[in-house]
């Protein structure tokens, strides 16, 4: 994977929490909610990598884009679920 895809991708997840921030923000949520949500997202990136480097043994490998970023950095462990089921 290039330099530049790297990049975008970690826009993505960016941009994920920023639309995470922007809504609790709207919606006035409690801190404790929004530090859940965060920590929910940095733990699904975390764990789409950790997926993706030791599941290239197995055979599974989940698709690092922009669309799967940002699913990612929205929803979390969630994501990858979903992620998993759709791919």
């Amino acid at each position: 994977m290039d330099t530049g895809m790297e990049v975008f991708i970690f826009l993505a997840y960016a941009a994920g929490l920023l639309i995470i921030f922007l809504l609790a923000k709207f919606f006035a949520f409690s801190g404790k909610i929004i530090f859940k949500i965060v920590v929910n997202s940095i733990c699904g990136g975390v764990i789409l990598i950790v997926i993706n480097l030791i599941g290239a043994g197995f055979g599974v490998h989940l698709p690092l884009n922009l669309i799967t970023g940002f699913g990612v950095g929205t929803l979390g462990i969630p994501g990858i679920v979903l992620l998993y089921l759709v791919s």
